[in-house]
């Protein structure tokens, strides 16, 4: 049995196409599915159901694939934390962070923990909400920095990661000058400024929305998985978006975006640093306590 294999299937379990998850793995495809098929032998059933035009999980592959996540990122974090011991390579953290997240709140913060604590190399991945659980999956990332709603899903097993509160924010529709009042007026659907699927936002507003949904109609015009872009199109009068307050404040603030219809529309939601549940190094455990106490003062 190869470590690498388990990398294949997680990756492969992720998009649950052949062609992709090669790709993604700097591998051919016959290569790819030659490894596959070798680590459904050393199991000793298929992991995968493979069709004409699909690829799905078997109840055997569903049963692996919470474990063989666990024990990848264990063995990848024994390693990394051998050669720190051996001096062959210094000391890091990895965050994962959501795009806004990044731009926003993630400097800030980190500036007023290096001021508690030596943090040391910070290393940071910048992706959407379902890219960032991957990184967190596999392993490359100690912790992940994101937007959370308790209705909403995680793809972060619980049993397998645990998370705190370190903020606040909330998720408001915001419209250009002058766009509300022509909206009305034309007695239409809405132009609405969209979040992707793979966008922590749109899974929180779906989740949200499943008790509160607006009371007038919705056209989804554009869809985008970065709030920021969805911002740009909210100023350029394009439509309605709902974005995170400490993204858009500054715009707000000058009056380049203002709120679109009443305040029950408005989303709050937390912002949560998600780590593994099993024990990691001395340095990250450190910082994990100075967070918990920061978030208890």
């Amino acid at each position: 049995m190869e470590l690498r294999w388990f990398e294949d299937y997680i990756a492969l379990a992720d998009c649950l196409n052949f062609s992709r998850a090669a790709q993604a793995r700097n591998i051919t495809q016959p290569a790819f599915s030659r490894r596959i098929r070798a680590l459904e032998n050393w199991v000793g059933t298929p992991l995968f159901e493979r069709t004409t035009h699909d690829v799905s999980l078997t109840p055997a592959g569903l049963h692996f694939r919470n474990q063989a996540e666990a024990l990848t990122r264990s063995v990848l974090q024994l390693r990394r934390e051998t050669c720190e011991v051996a001096g062959q390579k210094k000391a890091a953290m990895g965050f994962a962070a959501t795009h806004a997240l990044s731009f926003t709140f993630f400097p800030g913060w980190m500036q007023e923990m290096g001021q508690l604590m030596s943090l040391g190399t910070l290393n940071l991945i910048s992706d959407s909400m379902q890219a960032c659980e991957q990184v967190m999956q596999r392993g490359d990332a100690q912790f992940l920095l994101a937007h959370f709603h308790r209705k909403m899903q995680s793809n972060l097993a619980a049993g397998q990661f645990k998370s705190v509160v370190i903020g606040k924010d909330r998720l408001m529709p915001l419209c250009a000058p002058g766009f509300g009042q022509k909206a009305r007026a034309l007695e239409g659907d809405v132009a609405w400024l969209a979040y992707r699927r793979e966008s922590g936002l749109g899974r929180i507003m779906r989740a949200s929305w499943a008790d509160n949904a607006p009371s007038f109609a919705l056209r989804e015009s554009f869809t985008s998985h970065l709030a920021a872009t969805l911002q740009s199109m909210a100023r350029s009068g394009a439509g309605v978006a709902w974005l995170p307050e400490t993204l858009a404040q500054n715009d707000i603030a000058a009056g380049r975006l203002v709120p679109f219809d009443g305040e029950d529309l408005i989303i709050p939601i937390e912002i949560r640093l998600f780590r593994p549940a099993s024990r990691q190094s001395p340095m990250i455990e450190g910082f994990w306590q100075l967070v918990l106490k920061q978030g208890r003062s």
